[in-house]
């Protein structure tokens, strides 16, 4: 007598639902990411639209709510604060210096062999610790001290996330249709390495009770 399959949780579906719960996570992924490049084009609201994807999908993956561009909305008006807004202001700061760095290593200078890894290296470990900033709960929401803690306490994700920001910047020069999508797995994997870090594990988060949205 041939027992009948039992799903895995990942392929369980509700009665009428069409897609598994991991085809829907990925969509939800993307419909973040897009939303995310969205709220990114002022440049000043980068931080709190990082920060704003990343609560989305920590309240979708954890109390099972759709993601919807409403929600997103709400999350990002909570986010939009004097504090973030001058984090953003150094993003083409940083973006400037990074190009003048690039363009003198590029130069006959001395040296330059060694400063081009070290520059490189740089940025990476600064994105790492940018993304962690926006994937914190609250009340350490964008704090970069409380980011670069958590960096250096859980060495396995920050290589895990360093990963994905290197990927993601192959991606977007190689491919750059896909650049509007590429901030939803950078946010997902971020908001994973946030819950799997040693911090996390030790001090469950309770979040604050976020703005409806609808």
């Amino acid at each position: 007598m041939t027992q009948a399959r039992v799903p895995r949780p990942s392929d369980r579906r509700e009665p009428g639902e069409v897609f598994s719960a991991g085809f829907t996570l990925f969509a939800d992924m993307l419909l973040v990411g897009l939303l995310t490049s969205l709220a990114c084009l002022p440049v000043v609201t980068a931080p709190a639209a990082f920060a704003a994807g990343s609560a989305t999908l920590r309240r979708a993956t954890g109390a099972g709510v759709p993601v919807t561009a409403g929600a997103y909305a709400g999350h990002l008006r909570a986010r939009l604060t004097r504090g973030s807004l001058a984090g953003g202001l150094a993003v083409p700061l940083l973006a400037g210096v990074l190009l003048v760095d690039s363009a003198l290593v590029r130069g006959s200078l001395p040296g330059a062999g060694a400063v081009a890894p070290a520059l490189v290296l740089l940025t990476v470990g600064g994105a790492v610790v940018a993304l962690r900033a926006t994937a914190l709960p609250a009340p350490h929401t964008l704090s970069p001290r409380e980011a670069l803690l958590r960096s250096l306490a859980s060495p396995r994700g920050s290589l895990l996330l360093a990963g994905a920001v290197v990927l993601a910047a192959l991606l977007a020069w190689s491919i750059p249709v896909l650049i509007p999508l590429l901030p939803g797995p950078l946010v997902f994997a971020a908001t994973v390495v946030d819950l799997r870090s040693p911090e996390t594990e030790r001090a469950p988060e309770h979040p604050a009770p976020e703005p409806d949205a609808g």
